[in-house]
C-alpha cells in the first residue's frame, strides 16, 4: 500500500513527468498541455484556495497525486461550501490502491478544512477516472456537452459530487 504526504516544491518536477505521461497518453485528462516545476507549483502545490496536495509513494516513487481546492475568481462557480478535487495516478500503478490512500488523506484535510460537498468533473471518455470517484462514494449531479478540445473535438465533462 503506498503511503502519503503533503505535496513540497520538491516533488514538482517528478509530479510533472507524471502528468505529462498521462497528457501525452490523452483521453484520461482535461489537461492538452505539459506541464514544468513552475505550472505544477502555480496549479497544484503552492496554488491559490489550496486545501491540500498530497503526493503517494511507493518505494521512494510518486505514483500519484491528488488536489483539493476551493474555487476561486474565474473558476467554475461552485456553491458556498464546495471545493473542487483532481486526481493523477502513475501509468502502470493503478489498482494498487493509490488512489484510496490519496483519498483518505483528501477527505481529511476537506472535512478539517470544512468542505461540505467535493466537485469532481471528469471527461465522459474517462472511463478510469468515472470508475474511481465512483468507488470512492461520488454520485453524478451534472453533465457539460460538448467541451472542445484544442483540436476542435467536443468530449462531454460529468460532474460528480460527494457531499461530506
Amino acid at each position: 500500500m503506498p503511503t502519503t504526504r503533503p505535496a513540497t516544491p520538491a516533488d514538482a518536477a517528478e509530479m510533472a513527468e507524471l502528468l505529462n505521461e498521462i497528457i501525452e497518453l490523452g483521453g484520461s485528462t482535461a489537461y492538452e498541455e505539459p506541464f514544468d516545476i513552475s505550472t505544477m507549483d502555480h496549479h497544484y502545490i503552492l496554488a491559490p484556495g489550496r486545501i491540500a496536495c498530497t503526493v503517494a509513494e511507493d518505494n521512494g516513487e510518486i505514483v500519484g497525486f491528488q488536489g483539493l481546492f476551493w474555487p476561486g475568481k474565474g473558476d467554475d462557480p461552485l456553491p458556498e461550501g464546495w471545493a473542487y478535487i483532481a486526481t493523477f495516478t502513475r501509468i502502470g500503478r493503478t489498482g494498487i490502491g493509490v488512489g484510496r490512500a490519496l483519498f483518505a488523506a483528501t477527505r481529511a484535510a476537506a472535512r478539517a478544512a470544512g468542505v461540505k460537498t467535493i466537485d469532481a468533473t471528469i471527461r465522459a471518455d474517462n472511463g478510469s477516472g468515472l470508475a474511481y470517484y465512483g468507488r470512492m462514494g461520488f454520485v453524478d449531479y451534472d453533465r457539460i456537452a460538448a467541451v472542445p478540445l484544442q483540436d476542435g473535438t467536443p468530449v462531454d465533462r460529468v460532474r460528480k459530487r460527494l457531499d461530506l
